[in-house]
Parts: C-alpha cells; sequence; structure tokens
C-alpha cells in the first residue's frame, strides 16, 4: 500500500517548476509570480511594522529619559542643599558631642563585652564534640 501525499510547493518552487515545465508552465508562472509578489508585500509590512513599533519605542525611551533627567536634577538641588547645611550640622554636633561623650563610651563598652562574651560561648560550643544522632554500630556491652 502506498499513501500518496500532496508536497505543497512554495512560490519559488512553483515558478522554478513552471519555468522547467512548458505544459503547465503558464498557470504556474502567475501562480509563483503571484505567490513571490505576496510573500513581498507580507514581508514588506512586516518591517514596517516593526520600523513603527521601533520608533514608538525610542520615543517612548525619550519620553522617560527626560523625565529620569528631570528627577535627577531635583535630586542634585537637594544634595546641594544637604551638603551646604554640613558646616552648620557639625557645629551642631561638637556642641552636643560634649554631653554625650560618656554615653557613648558606656554604649561601646557594653557592646565590645557583649561580643566577646558571644565569642566565648561560640568558641566553647564549638570545641565540644556532637553526639550522634546515629545508633552505634557495634554493640556496646560485650557478649559473654
Amino acid at each position: 500500500m502506498s499513501s500518496k501525499t500532496m508536497v505543497r510547493l512554495t512560490p519559488r518552487q512553483r515558478l522554478s517548476r513552471g519555468l522547467k515545465y512548458s505544459a503547465v508552465g503558464p498557470v504556474d508562472v502567475t501562480r509563483g509570480a503571484l505567490g513571490v509578489g505576496a510573500n513581498s508585500v507580507r514581508s514588506s509590512a512586516a518591517w514596517v511594522g516593526s520600523r513603527y513599533r521601533r520608533g514608538r519605542v525610542a520615543r517612548q525611551l525619550k519620553a522617560d529619559l527626560t523625565a529620569a533627567q528631570s528627577a535627577l536634577a531635583a535630586e542634585l538641588a537637594a544634595a546641594q542643599e544637604v551638603v551646604s547645611n554640613i558646616p552648620e550640622a557639625l557645629d551642631k554636633a561638637r556642641k552636643s558631642r560634649r554631653r554625650g561623650r560618656p554615653l557613648l563610651l558606656a554604649g561601646i563598652g557594653v557592646a565590645v563585652l557583649a561580643g566577646g562574651a558571644l565569642a566565648f560561648s561560640i568558641v566553647r560550643r564549638s570545641s565540644q564534640p556532637e553526639p550522634s544522632p546515629l545508633p552505634p554500630s557495634v554493640e556496646v556491652t560485650p557478649k559473654p
């Protein structure tokens, strides 16, 4: 048993076959030329569509870039204002630092002691071997 399957020809194959065979030539030449023309129109339409989409994306990116530039300019102005106020803030910090220095030193001492205690407990815990969660592989009591 043989099954007959009809293989569809592409427009280019149909055109070349039409030029090759003279009996079906005019029909195949016409169909091939129309198919090649249709493929060309489809390709051109796809190209125009992609150019249009790229243009829209470029316009959107340009608008986003403009918005980002204005936001960056506002942030820069705010940063310049903060930088210009630094000398005043340093003067205030120097004046208030004299009262808070003993508390700061006490806080640092407590933090150092807590860190030392934590390090000591970690080192001590890591030096003790952990018991195995598995049962022993050898019997502990010898048989008589």
